[in-house]
């Protein structure tokens, strides 16, 4: 058995985790590029009746993990 599960992570937690160590460890003129990297933009129209019932709405979030 994998030790990140043992850890009783998934393998999504664990990658993300490993991800933001490795941003960490890089210097800071790399870090600063990676740092963008790290950020989830989503767009989404919720729907109703088959027709859209708000306008679109963005969500702009930057994960944060340990």
């Amino acid at each position: 058995m994998s030790a990140w599960r043992q850890a009783g992570l998934n393998y999504i937690n664990y990658s993300q985790i490993a991800a933001k160590l490795v941003r960490q460890a890089l210097k800071a003129e790399l870090r600063v590029e990676a740092a963008k990297r790290d950020e989830v933009n989503v767009k989404f129209t919720p729907w109703k009746d088959g027709k859209p019932a708000t306008l679109l709405v963005s969500l702009k979030r930057t994960h944060q993990i340990l």
